[in-house]
């Protein structure tokens, strides 16, 4: 209880309407979460209310994120403020027409349908989607021209975000992977609906996963779109708990050595995402990689864990080396 009340009070000091669209988006996905279970209706066999409770989730977690993040700026804090409003009006633009859609038992994404729905789903795309990665744009400079913290933190944060700006990049590459011609699915009423785009490579709308939904027998760009979307949270995790065990770990004191593991996890990280998207636009499941994809897992992994090791040898040679003059 304790810990709640101080996170209240920090919260306080967070960026207002961010936290307020968090706060949305929680009740969104709260409210999702009892719909999917409450209202029987299917979307390609998926609830219909299943994409908002996701949507509620993924964009909570990262208006928090962002939140957070804006308080941490020195420079260009009225900047910050403004992009971060930008970005809370833009979210639930976005969000609110998958609900829209949702609530009419219809698809938001691709729908190319004349309807008042589907007509009104497609302009408050073309309106919001937009603002969301410009405002991770301008963020992300923002970090580049200052540090807001020790060098590991401001590493994980620039990587993070950038990181999640490629992830909007390949989610707009969603709405061309299924190519221009159009195909007709049938929606939670039984109407046949035109879409154009989908959600994935050479098989883009089924045989889905259980709760994500991403393809097992084609290529899902919703997979490097998700992961890279949440960088920033991992990285951020990455930092944090280092700087909790430099308090037991002298090796780990030093900021510039918890900055190069930092920088070996953004490299880890940035290296999966680009396997996950090579593997998608080559049409290949998520869940069902060939060779050739766990070749670049691994090499990701054996660079990864080199680069690490490589830091943590540096850091504790100098230690070594005192504990053996003292002996």
């Amino acid at each position: 209880m304790h810990v709640l009340t101080r996170f209240g009070h920090a919260v306080r000091g967070w960026h207002r309407p961010l936290v307020f669209h968090t706060a949305l988006m929680f009740g969104l996905a709260l409210f999702a979460a009892v719909e999917v279970f409450a209202d029987d209706r299917l979307l390609l066999g998926e609830p219909v209310w299943a994409k908002p409770m996701k949507f509620g989730v993924a964009m909570g977690v990262y208006s928090l994120t962002l939140a957070w993040l804006l308080t941490r700026l020195t420079k260009g804090r009225r900047a910050g403020w403004w992009v971060g409003t930008v970005f809370a009006v833009a979210g639930v633009l976005d969000v609110g027409a998958v609900v829209w859609a949702a609530a009419h038992g219809t698809f938001s994404h691709f729908n190319m349908d004349a309807d008042d729905v589907a007509r009104t789903v497609r302009t408050v795309f073309n309106v919001g989607v937009m603002p969301l990665m410009l405002v991770t744009l301008v963020i992300a400079i923002l970090l580049l021209i200052q540090r807001t913290g020790d060098r590991a933190l401001t590493r994980a944060l620039r990587a993070g975000l950038g990181l999640a700006f490629a992830s909007m990049a390949v989610a707009l590459w969603l709405s061309m992977s299924a190519g221009p011609a159009p195909r007709t699915e049938i929606d939670a009423n039984g109407h046949a609906v035109s879409l154009v785009g989908a959600h994935g490579i050479g098989d883009p709308d089924g045989h889905g996963m259980f709760l994500t939904n991403w393809s097992t027998t084609g290529g899902d760009l919703r997979v490097p779109h998700f992961v890279g979307l949440h960088a920033i949270q991992v990285l951020l995790a990455v930092a944090a708990i280092l700087n909790v065990l430099a308090t037991r770990r002298a090796w780990l004191r030093a900021e510039r050595v918890r900055a190069r593991l930092v920088g070996a996890a953004v490299f880890g990280y940035a290296g999966v995402f680009a396997v996950l998207t090579w593997q998608a636009g080559r049409g290949q499941s998520v869940v069902h990689p060939d060779a050739a994809t766990l070749v670049a897992f691994g090499a990701v992994a054996v660079l990864t864990l080199m680069g690490a090791a490589t830091a943590v040898t540096a850091a504790r040679r100098p230690i070594a080396e005192l504990a053996a003059v003292k002996a």
